[in-house]
């Protein structure tokens, strides 16, 4: 299944850059959108005359597809989720022993590591000049 959700979000981002540069193409209502910037026309040449429906549809599949793909990679990403919690629930459930970390070995702690730390430095201090 791990298979499947990469390639389909591999899919999904090809959708998202496709219907990125499909959005930038178009020309708004006043004709001053990204294929201005390419010089006038520029969907009538790349598409000809009639291009604003064609491309119109082309964006409502993609929209259409994108979404789509959204509940899909949603749906099994859950799915998958469900699958390796099962796993470690029966884990628990028959008392096998889960992969656990090593036990720790027992250190001194932060209070031992401070009080040698304070009467090392502690007769250096008596030693020393007062401040003015």
């Amino acid at each position: 299944m791990t298979l499947l959700i990469n390639l389909l979000t591999f899919v999904l981002i090809l959708l998202c850059l496709f219907l990125g540069l499909l959005i930038l193409v178009q020309l708004p209502k006043k004709e001053a959108g990204l294929g201005q910037a390419f010089g006038g026309a520029t969907t009538e040449a790349l598409f000809g005359a009639g291009s604003g429906n064609v491309l119109t549809k082309l964006t409502k599949y993609s929209a259409g597809g994108f979404l789509a793909l959204c509940v899909l990679l949603a749906y099994l990403n859950s799915q998958s989720a469900k699958s390796r919690n099962a796993g470690v629930l029966d884990a628990l459930k028959t008392g096998a022993p889960a992969a656990t970390a090593p036990a720790a070995i027992p250190t001194p702690g932060l209070g031992a590591a401070l009080t040698n730390a304070v009467k090392t430095v502690a007769p250096a201090a008596t030693n020393a000049a007062p401040v003015k």
